[in-house]
């Protein structure tokens, strides 16, 4: 399936739901259509929403590649009124949008969109709570073009032209506020697309070999790894494509939480015939942050640095052509860079990650990504087909930046010592509760802002710490964790009185969006 990206912060949810019907699928930006029909056999394209008016002049179209093809198409949200527009339809702007929760009447029932609604009913005249998120609506249909579903905003909340299989929906199948729409979306991946279910842990590790055998051929790569699930799943599939043509590397950058260099040599040690070598070059990278306060510019020195001791690495163990990564598709998503194709994609930067968007212009190697189009849960899948230990795979994501993004601001040995003993309490305790595997992602983060606190009869004047929990299916959006009070406190409690440093800890409790999971 292929997803053309017009700017809507959901349209990864869009492939993610794809892929978890067995259907492999690849977003691409809107203006780059033709590149992607001609490279791929797509059984299907399916349109996103984005922040544009049809009605506004230049704004993003409908390449004729698209109904040339002759797959089924469906739009979603701006996908419709685009259809509508590019058919004669009329689409109105501003005055009467919906934002939220709304109720879906479906008016007709027979529609193979939706067939496996309701247990496959359709349920003519029946309700459905679904996810709006527009101000533009359709007013009027284009010929052979029939409406399919109504809201109270939106008279033509679904549409259909059965006889081209072209479909349109206003409100958002692929949010977890549509109950209904992981049916929608199978019911046109599956009935109407014909597509094959064939993405499956097996498929994936065979075609990701394949490509690294294919690509890298008799070259030599460095791999960075970090002992988390990402670099650690793709030093593996490396490894197993290519054998001694792979080096790890594990650089320790001076910003890992408490006694993590040792578990990520052990690690490895446990994974027989990946060669790793150990690099300390934290006195470097604390240099480089000196002074830097800003996220993006913290990211990018790191992603600078980063390089350059691989650089030296690589002389110092011999000529590599390919620089290994264990860059995930949520990854490219965040620094603006979602599409797998040509042409510029229509998302948002919401932040370099130091793998895509900080890396130098001069770079000499060549990258090597397995991972680069998987999504969080699919790099967990493919771990444990290839026999990454469990204890590694369900670990809790940690960020490319390492700590330096757990500090706020500029990055001081003192302020990383104080968060490494926090967070490590803090993780103790998640795991005694067992509250750590209910969790999808916990940090501490360090707040350079003094607090008065009072121990005994002393005052105390010290640093604030911020606990974060949250759970998520894709870690596109997630909720703060609603965590014991008890566990709280018991938290808390070890915190103050075991770090003196500490005078206050307080409870994150922002959703992704409109925050993301890391502060910075």
């Amino acid at each position: 399936m292929l997803v053309l990206d017009f700017g809507s912060q959901y349209t990864q949810l869009i492939v993610r739901r794809v892929r978890e019907l067995g259907v492999y699928c690849e977003v691409h930006p809107w203006n780059g259509a033709r590149a992607a029909l001609d490279g791929l056999q797509c059984s299907g394209v399916i349109l996103s929403g984005g922040p544009e008016s049809v009605t506004r002049e230049g704004a993003p179209g409908l390449d004729e590649a698209v109904l040339d093809a002759g797959v089924p198409v469906l739009g979603i949200c701006y996908g419709l009124q685009l259809i509508c527009s590019t058919f004669g339809g009329g689409v109105r702007g501003g005055d009467a949008g919906e934002f939220g929760p709304a109720m879906l009447e479906i008016t007709d029932a027979g529609s193979a969109l939706f067939a496996g609604v309701e247990g496959g009913e359709g349920v003519e005249g029946g309700e459905h709570s679904v996810w709006m998120s527009h101000g533009d609506h359709v007013e009027s249909l284009p010929d052979g073009f029939a409406s399919i579903a109504r809201s109270a905003g939106s008279p033509n909340a679904a549409i259909a032209d059965a006889r081209r299989r072209i479909y349109g929906l206003q409100f958002h199948p692929e949010v977890d506020h549509t109950p209904c729409g992981r049916e929608v979306l199978r019911a046109f991946v599956e009935d109407i697309c014909a597509s094959e279910r064939n993405w499956t842990a097996e498929d994936i590790i065979d075609g990701i070999i394949e490509d690294i055998r294919r690509r890298v051929g008799a070259g030599r790569v460095l791999m960075g790894v970090s002992g988390g699930v990402d670099s650690s799943v793709a030093a593996v599939l490396l490894h197993r494509a290519i054998g001694d043509q792979l080096q790890c590397v594990f650089v320790d950058n001076g910003l890992l939480r408490l006694g993590e260099g040792e578990r990520v040599m052990q690690v490895f040690a446990e994974q027989g015939g990946v060669r790793v070598r150990c690099v300390d070059a934290g006195a470097r990278f604390l240099a480089a942050l000196a002074g830097l306060d800003e996220p993006e510019a913290k990211r990018k020195a790191i992603g600078e640095v980063f390089v350059r001791v691989f650089d030296e690495a690589a002389d110092a163990l011999g000529e590599f052509k390919f620089l290994g990564q264990g860059t995930i598709y949520s990854d490219v998503i965040e620094s603006g860079a979602a599409s797998t194709g040509a042409g510029a994609g229509a998302s948002k930067v919401i932040k370099s990650h130091h793998n895509v968007g900080g890396l130098p212009e001069d770079m000499r190697f060549e990258l090597v990504e397995p991972l680069r189009t998987l999504f969080k849960d699919e790099v967990r899948m493919i771990g444990r087909s290839l026999g990454v230990p469990e204890h590694l795979i369900g670990q809790h994501p940690f960020p490319g930046p390492s700590l330096a993004v757990r500090v706020l601001g500029e990055v001081r040995e003192e302020y990383l010592e104080v968060l490494r003993r926090a967070d490590a309490i803090y993780i103790e305790e998640l795991r005694a509760s067992g509250w750590y595997e209910r969790l999808s992602q916990a940090f501490a983060v360090f707040l350079p802002v003094k607090a008065v606190g009072v121990v005994g009869d002393a005052r105390r004047y010290a640093w604030t710490i911020v606990l974060r929990a949250v759970e998520t299916q894709d870690f596109m959006t997630a909720h703060w964790s609603h965590l014991p009070h008890d566990l709280l406190d018991q938290i808390g409690t070890r915190i103050l009185n075991e770090i003196e440093d500490i005078a206050r800890v307080v409870y994150d409790i922002s959703n992704k969006p409109p925050a993301t999971i890391e502060w910075e």
